[in-house]
């Protein structure tokens, strides 16, 4: 019987495969998996995934997998709906950690559920696993240019707003370290809240 906060097996980020998209606005969720495994070089290992680099290992007292689709963000779905069901998991044991225009960079938004919000990556999962209740992760990548710009999200980063990616990246890290250890509630109210802009502008001013 499943507890009644479901503890998540499967850390998926949403990203582009590809030496040409490294770096850019899109590929948070590829940053924060790459990010994970470095802090924890020891304890996954690769394994075999459809279209998905994937690695397995413990933490938090169980297994858990994390994954890179290489089908492109646009359909993500594609990666992790076989995984889903060659593992026997349900949508609420999957954290998807994907970027946000909406979100200024330096911040971080944990739900345990909702929709797409424009995302194409996010429509193809839900999509694909016919279900919005799973729960996500969003960094922030936008400004106050986000939304003029067709190609902002395939963008780099740059100086001060670098810096603020960089650390909002080590929190988004630690946020799921936090909610593979101690549920997603704990998880929110500890880093809902986070915004590395401010000692980035502090540095500034």
């Amino acid at each position: 019987m499943r507890m009644e906060e479901t503890e998540c097996r499967l850390i998926v980020g949403i990203g582009n495969p590809g030496a040409e998209y490294a770096g850019t606005r899109h590929n948070a969720g590829f940053e924060v998996i790459d990010r994970f495994l470095r802090k924890y070089p020891t304890m996954f290992s690769p394994r075999r995934a459809r279209n998905a680099n994937a690695w397995e290992g413990r933490f938090g007292g169980r297994n858990v997998i994390l994954m890179k689709p290489l089908t492109y963000v646009n359909l993500s779905g594609d990666a992790v709906l076989p995984l889903m069901k060659s593992e026997n998991l349900v949508p609420a044991e999957i954290l998807i950690v994907y970027d946000d225009i909406d979100l200024t960079v330096g911040r971080l938004r944990i739900r345990k559920n909702g929709g797409s919000a424009g995302h194409n990556g996010m429509k193809s999962i839900i999509e694909a696993l016919k279900s919005e209740a799973f729960p996500r992760l969003r960094v922030g990548i936008g400004d106050e240019h986000s939304k003029r710009r067709a190609d902002y999200v395939l963008t780099s980063f740059e100086g001060a707003e670098k810096e603020c990616y960089e650390k909002a990246l080590d929190k988004a890290v630690e946020a799921v370290e936090l909610l593979l250890r101690r549920g997603i509630t704990m998880a929110m109210n500890q880093y809902n809240s986070t915004d590395c802009s401010q000692s980035a502008e502090e540095k500034t001013n």
